[in-house]
Protein backbone atom coordinates (compact mmCIF):
# COMPACT_ATOMS: atom_id res chain seq x y z
CA UNK A 1 0.00 0.00 0.00
CA UNK A 2 1.00 3.64 -0.22
CA UNK A 3 1.68 5.65 2.93
CA UNK A 4 3.44 8.89 3.84
CA UNK A 5 6.52 8.22 5.96
CA UNK A 6 8.55 10.58 8.13
CA UNK A 7 12.15 9.36 8.53
CA UNK A 8 13.53 12.50 10.20
CA UNK A 9 12.03 15.56 11.86
CA UNK A 10 11.61 18.85 10.03
CA UNK A 11 9.12 20.81 7.96
CA UNK A 12 6.34 18.52 6.62
CA UNK A 13 6.99 19.35 2.96
CA UNK A 14 10.63 18.35 3.41
CA UNK A 15 10.38 15.22 5.56
CA UNK A 16 7.15 13.53 4.43
CA UNK A 17 7.75 10.93 1.69
CA UNK A 18 5.10 8.89 -0.13
CA UNK A 19 6.32 5.27 -0.16
CA UNK A 20 5.17 1.75 -0.86
CA UNK A 21 5.05 -0.10 2.46
CA UNK A 22 3.47 -3.24 3.87
CA UNK A 23 0.00 -2.99 5.32
CA UNK A 24 0.15 -2.52 9.09
CA UNK A 25 -0.64 -5.60 11.17
CA UNK A 26 -3.14 -4.98 14.01
CA UNK A 27 -1.94 -5.79 17.51
CA UNK A 28 -4.03 -7.12 20.37
CA UNK A 29 -7.32 -5.24 20.58
CA UNK A 30 -6.68 -3.42 17.30
CA UNK A 31 -8.39 -3.52 13.90
CA UNK A 32 -7.23 -2.81 10.35
CA UNK A 33 -9.14 0.05 8.71
CA UNK A 34 -9.32 1.11 5.08
CA UNK A 35 -8.87 4.87 5.15
CA UNK A 36 -11.82 6.62 3.49
CA UNK A 37 -10.72 10.11 4.56
CA UNK A 38 -8.05 11.48 6.90
CA UNK A 39 -8.35 14.92 8.44
CA UNK A 40 -5.24 17.10 8.83
CA UNK A 41 -4.65 18.47 12.34
CA UNK A 42 -2.00 20.75 13.81
CA UNK A 43 -0.50 17.85 15.82
CA UNK A 44 0.46 16.31 12.46
CA UNK A 45 2.57 19.39 11.78
CA UNK A 46 4.11 19.30 15.24
CA UNK A 47 4.90 15.58 15.03
CA UNK A 48 6.72 16.10 11.74
CA UNK A 49 8.75 18.85 13.41
CA UNK A 50 9.37 16.72 16.50
CA UNK A 51 7.63 19.28 18.72
CA UNK A 52 4.53 17.32 19.81
CA UNK A 53 4.11 15.80 23.27
CA UNK A 54 3.74 12.40 21.58
CA UNK A 55 6.82 11.37 19.60
CA UNK A 56 6.21 8.22 17.56
CA UNK A 57 9.28 6.19 16.59
CA UNK A 58 10.82 6.97 13.22
CA UNK A 59 9.76 6.27 10.56
CA UNK A 60 6.07 6.96 11.19
CA UNK A 61 2.98 7.85 9.20
CA UNK A 62 1.20 11.04 10.37
CA UNK A 63 -2.56 11.40 10.45
CA UNK A 64 -4.32 11.36 13.82
CA UNK A 65 -7.99 11.14 12.82
CA UNK A 66 -9.79 9.30 10.07
CA UNK A 67 -13.07 8.07 8.75
CA UNK A 68 -12.32 4.44 8.01
CA UNK A 69 -14.01 1.27 6.91
CA UNK A 70 -13.88 -1.97 8.88
CA UNK A 71 -13.46 -5.35 7.22
CA UNK A 72 -17.22 -5.91 7.60
CA UNK A 73 -18.00 -2.60 5.84
CA UNK A 74 -18.86 -0.29 8.75
CA UNK A 75 -17.98 3.42 8.48
CA UNK A 76 -16.21 4.48 11.66
CA UNK A 77 -14.33 7.43 13.11
CA UNK A 78 -10.99 6.56 14.67
CA UNK A 79 -7.69 7.87 15.97
CA UNK A 80 -5.09 5.65 14.28
CA UNK A 81 -2.56 3.95 16.51
CA UNK A 82 0.78 5.54 15.71
CA UNK A 83 3.21 4.93 14.08
CA UNK A 84 0.57 3.73 11.57
CA UNK A 85 -1.26 7.03 11.03
CA UNK A 86 -4.02 7.98 8.65
CA UNK A 87 -2.14 9.44 5.66
CA UNK A 88 -2.12 6.03 4.05
CA UNK A 89 -4.43 3.60 2.33
CA UNK A 90 -4.78 1.53 5.51
CA UNK A 91 -4.32 2.25 9.21
CA UNK A 92 -4.82 0.46 12.51
CA UNK A 93 -6.83 1.64 15.51
CA UNK A 94 -7.98 0.40 18.90
CA UNK A 95 -11.21 -1.52 18.44
CA UNK A 96 -12.68 -0.30 21.73
CA UNK A 97 -12.34 3.36 20.71
CA UNK A 98 -14.09 3.17 17.33
CA UNK A 99 -17.07 5.50 16.94
CA UNK A 100 -19.83 5.19 14.33
CA UNK A 101 -19.57 7.75 11.52
CA UNK A 102 -22.76 9.86 11.40
CA UNK A 103 -24.96 9.08 8.39
CA UNK A 104 -25.60 12.81 7.95
CA UNK A 105 -21.93 13.50 7.08
CA UNK A 106 -19.76 12.36 4.18
CA UNK A 107 -16.43 10.70 4.83
CA UNK A 108 -14.35 13.89 4.90
CA UNK A 109 -16.84 15.65 7.18
CA UNK A 110 -17.06 12.63 9.47
CA UNK A 111 -13.27 12.51 9.79
CA UNK A 112 -13.33 16.19 10.77
CA UNK A 113 -16.06 15.78 13.40
CA UNK A 114 -13.82 14.12 15.92
CA UNK A 115 -10.84 15.87 17.54
CA UNK A 116 -11.79 19.49 16.83
CA UNK A 117 -15.42 19.08 17.84
CA UNK A 118 -14.69 16.87 20.83
CA UNK A 119 -12.15 19.47 21.97
CA UNK A 120 -14.70 22.22 21.48
CA UNK A 121 -17.45 20.36 23.29
CA UNK A 122 -15.26 19.48 26.29
CA UNK A 123 -13.76 22.97 26.36
CA UNK A 124 -17.02 24.87 26.19
CA UNK A 125 -19.32 22.55 28.12
CA UNK A 126 -17.19 20.39 30.44
CA UNK A 127 -14.54 22.96 31.37
CA UNK A 128 -16.04 26.43 30.82
CA UNK A 129 -19.72 25.55 31.44
CA UNK A 130 -20.86 27.89 28.69
CA UNK A 131 -24.46 29.02 29.18
CA UNK A 132 -27.05 30.31 26.71
CA UNK A 133 -26.95 34.09 26.51
CA UNK A 134 -23.25 34.36 27.37
CA UNK A 135 -20.66 35.86 25.03
CA UNK A 136 -18.05 33.51 23.58
CA UNK A 137 -14.87 34.80 21.92
CA UNK A 138 -13.08 32.37 19.61
CA UNK A 139 -9.53 33.01 18.42
CA UNK A 140 -8.63 31.68 14.94
CA UNK A 141 -12.35 31.35 14.30
CA UNK A 142 -11.95 30.33 10.64
CA UNK A 143 -9.52 27.49 11.40
CA UNK A 144 -10.31 23.85 11.97
CA UNK A 145 -10.39 24.06 15.77
CA UNK A 146 -11.94 27.53 15.89
CA UNK A 147 -14.69 26.82 13.37
CA UNK A 148 -15.87 23.88 15.48
CA UNK A 149 -16.02 26.07 18.59
CA UNK A 150 -17.99 28.74 16.70
CA UNK A 151 -20.63 26.24 15.62
CA UNK A 152 -20.84 24.65 19.06
CA UNK A 153 -21.11 28.06 20.70
CA UNK A 154 -23.98 29.06 18.42
CA UNK A 155 -25.69 25.72 19.05
CA UNK A 156 -25.45 26.42 22.79
CA UNK A 157 -27.18 29.80 22.43
CA UNK A 158 -24.13 32.02 22.92
CA UNK A 159 -23.29 35.26 21.18
CA UNK A 160 -20.08 34.47 19.29
CA UNK A 161 -17.24 36.87 18.51
CA UNK A 162 -14.72 35.45 16.05
CA UNK A 163 -11.15 36.76 15.79
CA UNK A 164 -9.40 36.03 12.48
CA UNK A 165 -6.40 37.12 10.45
CA UNK A 166 -7.35 38.53 7.05
CA UNK A 167 -10.39 39.43 4.97
CA UNK A 168 -10.79 35.95 3.46
CA UNK A 169 -10.91 34.35 6.88
CA UNK A 170 -13.30 37.04 8.09
CA UNK A 171 -15.72 36.05 5.33
CA UNK A 172 -15.47 32.40 6.37
CA UNK A 173 -16.12 33.29 10.02
CA UNK A 174 -19.27 35.20 9.06
CA UNK A 175 -20.52 32.24 7.03
CA UNK A 176 -19.94 30.00 10.05
CA UNK A 177 -22.37 32.14 12.04
CA UNK A 178 -20.19 34.50 14.08
CA UNK A 179 -22.30 37.40 15.37
CA UNK A 180 -19.24 39.67 15.29
CA UNK A 181 -16.00 39.20 13.38
CA UNK A 182 -12.78 41.03 14.29
CA UNK A 183 -9.88 41.02 11.84
CA UNK A 184 -6.75 41.24 13.97
CA UNK A 185 -4.74 42.42 10.95
CA UNK A 186 -6.78 45.58 10.43
CA UNK A 187 -8.50 46.13 13.80
CA UNK A 188 -7.54 46.55 17.44
CA UNK A 189 -8.89 43.32 18.92
CA UNK A 190 -9.14 44.62 22.49
CA UNK A 191 -10.88 47.86 21.53
CA UNK A 192 -13.27 46.08 19.15
CA UNK A 193 -14.33 43.47 21.71
CA UNK A 194 -14.82 46.05 24.43
CA UNK A 195 -16.94 48.14 22.07
CA UNK A 196 -19.28 45.34 21.01
CA UNK A 197 -19.69 44.10 24.59
CA UNK A 198 -20.27 47.54 26.09
CA UNK A 199 -17.02 47.28 28.01
CA UNK A 200 -18.05 44.07 29.75
CA UNK A 201 -15.91 41.64 27.80
CA UNK A 202 -16.41 37.98 26.89
CA UNK A 203 -17.66 35.38 29.37
CA UNK A 204 -15.77 32.52 27.72
CA UNK A 205 -12.66 32.80 25.54
CA UNK A 206 -11.52 29.83 23.45
CA UNK A 207 -7.82 30.06 22.65
CA UNK A 208 -6.01 27.58 20.39
CA UNK A 209 -3.39 30.22 19.50
CA UNK A 210 -1.51 31.41 22.59
CA UNK A 211 1.04 34.20 22.31
CA UNK A 212 -0.48 37.62 21.65
CA UNK A 213 -3.98 36.10 21.45
CA UNK A 214 -3.72 35.07 25.10
CA UNK A 215 -2.58 38.55 26.11
CA UNK A 216 -5.60 40.01 24.32
CA UNK A 217 -7.83 37.50 26.10
CA UNK A 218 -6.76 38.69 29.53
CA UNK A 219 -7.68 42.25 28.56
CA UNK A 220 -11.20 41.41 27.36
CA UNK A 221 -12.30 38.64 29.70
CA UNK A 222 -15.41 39.50 31.69
CA UNK A 223 -15.91 39.35 35.46
CA UNK A 224 -16.00 35.63 36.38
CA UNK A 225 -14.99 34.87 32.79
CA UNK A 226 -13.19 31.72 31.71
CA UNK A 227 -10.23 31.47 29.33
CA UNK A 228 -9.92 27.96 27.85
CA UNK A 229 -6.37 27.10 26.77
CA UNK A 230 -6.54 24.65 23.88
CA UNK A 231 -3.18 24.99 22.14
CA UNK A 232 -0.39 27.24 20.93
CA UNK A 233 -0.66 27.50 17.15
CA UNK A 234 1.30 30.77 17.31
CA UNK A 235 4.30 28.83 18.57
CA UNK A 236 4.51 30.98 21.70
CA UNK A 237 3.45 29.59 25.08
CA UNK A 238 2.30 32.43 27.36
CA UNK A 239 3.30 32.83 30.99
CA UNK A 240 0.13 33.90 32.82
CA UNK A 241 0.33 36.65 35.43
CA UNK A 242 -1.70 35.02 38.18
CA UNK A 243 -2.04 38.28 40.08
CA UNK A 244 -3.97 39.55 37.06
CA UNK A 245 -6.36 36.58 37.22
CA UNK A 246 -6.86 37.33 40.90
CA UNK A 247 -7.51 41.06 40.46
CA UNK A 248 -9.94 40.58 37.53
CA UNK A 249 -11.56 37.45 38.99
CA UNK A 250 -11.30 35.16 35.96
CA UNK A 251 -10.36 31.52 35.48
CA UNK A 252 -7.68 29.97 33.28
CA UNK A 253 -8.73 26.48 32.21
CA UNK A 254 -6.47 23.98 30.50
CA UNK A 255 -7.87 21.40 28.11
CA UNK A 256 -6.00 18.32 26.88
CA UNK A 257 -8.80 16.36 25.24
CA UNK A 258 -6.69 13.24 24.70
CA UNK A 259 -6.62 12.59 28.45
CA UNK A 260 -10.34 11.79 28.45
CA UNK A 261 -9.68 8.74 26.28
CA UNK A 262 -7.92 7.13 29.24
CA UNK A 263 -9.31 9.05 32.23
CA UNK A 264 -13.01 8.95 31.29
CA UNK A 265 -13.69 7.26 27.92
CA UNK A 266 -17.44 7.11 28.61
CA UNK A 267 -17.50 10.91 28.38
CA UNK A 268 -15.93 10.69 24.91
CA UNK A 269 -18.72 8.35 23.83
CA UNK A 270 -21.35 10.65 25.37
CA UNK A 271 -19.83 13.62 23.56
CA UNK A 272 -19.90 11.75 20.24
CA UNK A 273 -23.59 11.03 20.75
CA UNK A 274 -24.21 14.74 21.35
CA UNK A 275 -22.20 15.70 18.26
CA UNK A 276 -23.98 13.11 16.11
CA UNK A 277 -27.32 14.56 17.18
CA UNK A 278 -26.18 18.12 16.45
CA UNK A 279 -24.92 17.03 13.01
CA UNK A 280 -28.19 15.23 12.25
CA UNK A 281 -30.19 18.41 12.77
CA UNK A 282 -27.67 20.58 10.96
CA UNK A 283 -26.55 22.54 14.02
CA UNK A 284 -22.94 21.61 13.29
CA UNK A 285 -21.28 20.69 10.01
CA UNK A 286 -17.50 20.46 9.72
CA UNK A 287 -16.07 23.06 7.37
CA UNK A 288 -14.04 20.96 4.93
CA UNK A 289 -12.38 23.56 2.74
CA UNK A 290 -10.42 21.09 0.60
CA UNK A 291 -10.34 17.43 -0.28
CA UNK A 292 -6.94 16.41 -1.60
CA UNK A 293 -5.70 13.06 -2.96
CA UNK A 294 -3.17 11.04 -0.99
CA UNK A 295 -0.35 12.46 -3.13
CA UNK A 296 -1.24 15.99 -1.97
CA UNK A 297 -0.97 15.32 1.76
CA UNK A 298 2.52 16.72 2.42
CA UNK A 299 1.75 20.02 0.72
CA UNK A 300 -1.54 20.30 2.63
CA UNK A 301 0.10 19.58 5.99
CA UNK A 302 2.72 22.24 5.24
CA UNK A 303 0.06 24.81 4.36
CA UNK A 304 -1.71 24.13 7.65
CA UNK A 305 1.59 24.61 9.44
CA UNK A 306 2.11 27.90 7.60
CA UNK A 307 -1.28 29.17 8.80
CA UNK A 308 -2.76 29.78 5.35
CA UNK A 309 -5.69 27.34 5.47
CA UNK A 310 -9.30 27.71 6.57
CA UNK A 311 -11.48 25.02 8.09
CA UNK A 312 -10.25 21.48 7.58
CA UNK A 313 -8.34 19.80 4.77
CA UNK A 314 -9.18 16.14 4.23
CA UNK A 315 -6.89 13.64 2.55
CA UNK A 316 -8.97 11.23 0.48
CA UNK A 317 -6.88 8.21 -0.60
CA UNK A 318 -9.40 7.00 -3.21
CA UNK A 319 -11.38 9.26 -5.55
CA UNK A 320 -14.48 7.15 -4.93
CA UNK A 321 -14.44 8.12 -1.26
CA UNK A 322 -15.52 11.36 0.39
CA UNK A 323 -19.22 11.00 -0.42
CA UNK A 324 -21.89 9.95 2.00
CA UNK A 325 -22.38 6.22 2.35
Amino acid sequence: MQAWQVHENGEPSEVMRLEDVARPVPGDGQVLLKVRAANINFPDVLMCRGHYQVRPPLPFTPGVEICGETEDGRRVIANPALPHGGFAEYAVADAAALLPAPDSLDDAEAAALHIGYQTGWFGLHRRARLEAGETLLVHAAAGGVGSAAVQLGKAAGATVIGVVGGADKAAVARELGCDVVVDRRSEDVVAAVKEVTGGRGADVIYDPVGGEAYTQSTKVVAFEGRIVIVGFASGTIPSPALNHALVKNYSILGLHWGLYNTKNPKLVQHCHEQLTELAARGAVKPLVSERVPLAGAADAVQRLGDGVTTGRIAVVPSSENGAAA
